[in-house]
């Protein structure tokens, strides 16, 4: 095989992996991201061409969850509102800063994201409370810039603001979750075709993978181990970000 056939592969693999582990965890950039840096895409251009993957985990989950969907959303078109609006701001965020300076950030990103996962069982589990829809959408408008800028476990803060606020059970609200996620990363990929640069080679392998890792996480979320999901998760993201870290600043 040649070596760009390897790559698609390779691309394709860690697309399924991180289409399930973006519905399991929301953490889809964590799997996604370094596997477009391993196949040769800087930094900024990774994210960019990341976020135009990420797109086809929601399509994937939408695809396996239209019963759940078909009832529920409209119940969050305002959610929807905050998540695209806060997502241009992110997405502009990356193309003003300088590349280095995206670079240096990302280490704190996964660091963030990591920690905000382990601890996010317990939110998600609490009584849901009441009153709190202001709350709720300032979370939404700060997981939409999340999004747009860098975008790891920007799911997790969807999923904790609309676990608060909405009385359908966790399976919709994942499903909502993961096409609201899409849907910021697409009104972001709208903005850097025409601010930045996105490696389609990349990214199509790379999105096929992570079509059918959303279809096959939605079915099977109900089976995987969320706890030792959670705790592997968290430490393949802390190795992650010391190696990022070593990039950045070594």
């Amino acid at each position: 095989m040649t070596g760009e056939v390897l790559v698609f592969i390779f691309l394709v693999a860690a697309g399924i992996l991180a289409g399930i582990v973006s519905v399991v965890s929301s953490m889809a950039s964590l799997v996604s991201y370094p596997a477009l840096l391993l196949a040769g895409v800087s930094p900024v251009y990774a994210n960019v061409t990341n976020t135009a993957a990420l797109i086809f985990t929601g399509m994937g989950a939408a695809a396996s969850s239209v019963k759940e969907l078909k009832k529920s959303w409209r119940n969050y078109i305002k959610y929807i509102i905050l998540i695209l609006i806060g997502a241009v701001i992110g997405s502009f965020l990356v193309v003003i800063f300088p590349g280095k300076i995206f670079e240096k950030l990302v280490p704190f990103f996964v660091l963030f994201s990591a920690f905000l996962f382990l601890v996010s069982g317990k939110k998600i589990t609490c009584q849901k409370r009441e009153d709190n829809q202001l709350i709720a959408q300032i979370e939404m408008f700060a997981a939409g810039v999340y999004t747009g800028y860098f975008g790891a476990a920007s799911g997790i803060l969807m999923l904790i603001a609309l676990l608060s606020v909405s009385k359908d059970n966790f399976v919709v609200v994942n499903a909502v979750k993961n096409v609201i996620g899409s849907l910021g990363n697409l009104i972001a990929l709208v903005i850097f075709l025409f601010t930045s640069k996105v490696y389609w080679s990349k990214a199509i392998p790379l999105a096929l993978g992570l079509f059918i890792g959303g279809f096959l996480g939605q079915k099977i979320i109900k089976f995987l181990p969320v706890k030792a999901v959670r705790v592997i998760t968290f430490i393949f993201a802390v190795f992650l970000a010391i190696y990022l870290g070593w990039q950045a600043y070594c």
